[in-house]
């Protein structure tokens, strides 16, 4: 008896599981070379796949060694022309063309290749997928009920990690390294399964890379030349949990019962986020809201009736495309990564749906600053109502966002009133973060306990120069990352320094594109003005004239200021003499300022030097 194997067949291994059994034992295999062919570009490309078909073609010539049956090659390997032409089915058309020529029974698991194969007259066996009780995979024996990871390594000894999550311990399970031999017996179990096991599926297949789901666990392969070398970590859930068992709850539910159905799900890696994204969904679905997932890979573990949808090919805007044809009440967005992903979010939440999204933060001020990098300022507010960060399992904070016209923190005066968007603690009603424009620039400036209430009086001055002082060291210590010289750091105002270096370290301070320095000003929440040290060097000395009533003039190269703290904020008519010059509003440091070369800063310096007396009054 002669058999045809197609790729299906020999990277699903159960030709040899036939053999052993019996029911093929004796027969010539004829190995198509179409199939060697694509097996062995999938092992070039780092698949684990073409590696697992490999495995199994190699155990087939230890067959034929014993006598237990006879292996034979043939056919042609396909051109280039074939190899483009495959997904219209070219390569599958040269594996039937050997089964046609030895009129032998031809083997395959792919329906769509069996349904074609009875079209040309074949005998043809199709090996459903496998369905029912399967045996332990190998990595199971690295798993108790107190595990919550594995990590294989060759050369290492294999590690768990034990515990919970808020209490988990990294464990070495055996004196002995793990060798690559015992890796690639795993990796080949571990494909196999996934492509028989209905609750099994390869998520990722890139070069160097396999993430596969089977059931609840989530393992990834990784081997050279994306890694130094072979890996498999397998991952599964702690333990499941409903949203009941969260402190929180009737919150949550309130939330996202109610109108605000922009959520976002924020915490550092591993704090449980996932967990509860899934709780929140089977809540959900229990009270009769249709319930879609958007993930990459597709790990959440819901029930069967929330359907998880992965990227269109390839594409996360496909999967949105479809899912606002499907009309779901909420869709469960698992895990913000990439640029598009926030903006599909805002997409879809501005169009209706209810939406929770998942996303790595280790503050609040950090998941505020990600969205605000791809979603416009203004409709932030309308995207995410409510932000509840996660750690060790427990939800820590909810916080509400709302966008008001007030002045930022720090910047109490009417003049810089202008669109704020705050992020207040839902328990405390004390606003932690704030986010506004300031110089062209979206600046999220976490604020500390009590700033609110703070008011710059004169006797905190001294407390003032002080943060200033704070200010200007982190200003230098993130500067001097990109320069060799000195920085030299000067603060202006709580939230303008100007910063003078070395001229030759300017682009580098500066960034491709301002990278670097919107990087640092969006970090630090301070505005800052590069300048190169030369200009400051070569700069006159300030020249400052003394008047009556406390009242000075500062002049330098390029401005001229009146200093009169005593009318700070005030409206003030200048007058020269008995004269009348002009009417200013005294800023926040107590000055008015004017360009040095205007005709008015002219004048006075005209007056001042002719002997007449500058004096202020208050309009």
């Amino acid at each position: 008896m002669i058999i045809v194997p197609d790729t299906s067949v020999v990277i699903d291994g159960r030709i040899t599981s036939m053999i052993k059994s019996g029911e093929y034992k004796g027969v010539t295999i004829v190995i198509p070379e179409p199939v060697i062919a694509e097996l062995e570009a999938q092992a070039n490309q780092g698949r684990e796949i073409g590696f697992s078909g490999l495995t199994e073609l190699q155990e087939l010539q230890k067959m034929a060694q014993e006598g237990q049956v006879e292996v034979k090659f043939a056919g042609e390997r396909p051109n280039l022309e074939q190899v483009k032409l495959a997904s219209g089915g070219e390569i599958d058309a040269l594996i039937r063309n050997v089964a046609i020529q030895y009129q032998a029974k031809f083997i395959t698991s792919d329906i769509v290749q069996a349904e074609t194969a009875k079209a040309k007259g074949l005998d043809v066996q199709y090996l459903k997928p496998q369905i029912g009780d399967f045996t332990p995979l190998g990595i199971d024996q690295f798993f108790d009920t107190d595990t919550i990871s594995v990590y294989l390594k060759e050369r290492v000894p294999p590690m768990v990690r034990r515990g919970t999550m808020k209490e988990a311990r990294l464990v070495r399970v055996r004196d002995a390294p793990m060798t690559e031999y015992e890796l690639r017996t795993l990796a080949q179990e571990i494909v196999e399964r996934a492509k028989r096991d209905p609750d099994g599926f390869i998520e990722v297949e890139k070069r160097g890379i396999t993430v596969v789901q089977i059931g609840s666990l989530r393992i990834s392969i990784a081997r050279r030349p994306f890694s130094d070398g072979m890996e498999i970590t397998a991952v599964r859930p702690v333990g499941k949990v409903t949203l009941e068992d969260y402190r929180k709850a009737s919150l949550i539910k309130k939330r996202i019962l109610g109108i605000k159905r922009g959520v976002l799900i924020a915490g550092p890696p591993g704090s449980g986020k996932t967990t509860l994204a899934q709780s929140v969904a089977t809540f959900l679905s229990d009270h009769e809201y249709i319930v879609k997932t958007m993930e990459a890979p597709r790990d959440l573990q819901v029930p069967d009736h929330i359907t998880q949808y992965a990227a269109l090919e390839g594409s996360m805007e496909g999967t949105a495309d479809v899912l606002l044809l499907v009309r779901p009440d909420y869709v469960i967005f698992d895990e913000l990564r990439k640029s598009d992903h926030f903006r599909i979010f805002a997409d879809m939440r501005l169009a209706g749906v209810g939406m929770i999204g998942v996303v790595h933060a280790l503050e609040i001020s950090d998941a505020i600053q990600r969205f605000l990098t791809r979603v416009d300022f203004g409709i932030l507010p309308q995207v995410l109502n409510t932000i509840i960060f996660v750690n060790e399992g427990e939800i820590t904070r909810v916080y509400d966002l709302e966008l008001v016209i007030k002045s930022p923190a720090g910047m109490d005066d009417e003049q810089h009133r202008k669109p704020v968007i705050t992020v207040k603690d839902h328990e405390t009603g004390q606003t932690v973060v704030e986010a506004f424009k300031y110089d062209h620039e979206t600046i999220v400036m976490p604020i500390p306990k009590g700033e609110e209430e703070m008011q710059i009086a004169p006797v905190q001055k001294e407390v003032e120069r002080f943060s200033w002082k704070l200010a200007e060291k982190e200003i230098q210590r993130e500067i001097g990352r990109f320069t060799d010289g000195y920085v030299d750091v000067r603060m202006i105002s709580d939230n303008k320094a100007v910063v003078y270096i070395d001229d030759k370290d300017v682009p580098a301070a500066i960034g491709k594109g301002g990278k670097n320095i919107s990087a640092i000003v969006n970090k630090l929440g301070i505005g800052i003005d590069i300048r190169p040290r030369s200009e400051l060097e070569q700069a006159p000395q300030e020249e400052v004239i003394s008047l009556e009533g406390g009242i000075r003039i500062r002049m330098d190269r390029k401005q001229l200021a009146i200093i009169a703290p005593d009318y700070k904020g005030k409206i003030v008519d200048v007058f020269a003499g008995k004269e009348y010059l002009f009417t200013a509003t005294v800023n926040d440091d107590g000055e008015i300022q004017l360009s040095r070369n205007s005709t008015i800063a002219q004048e006075m310096i005209r007056r001042s030097s002719g002997g007449e007396t500058i004096r202020l009054r208050p309009v």
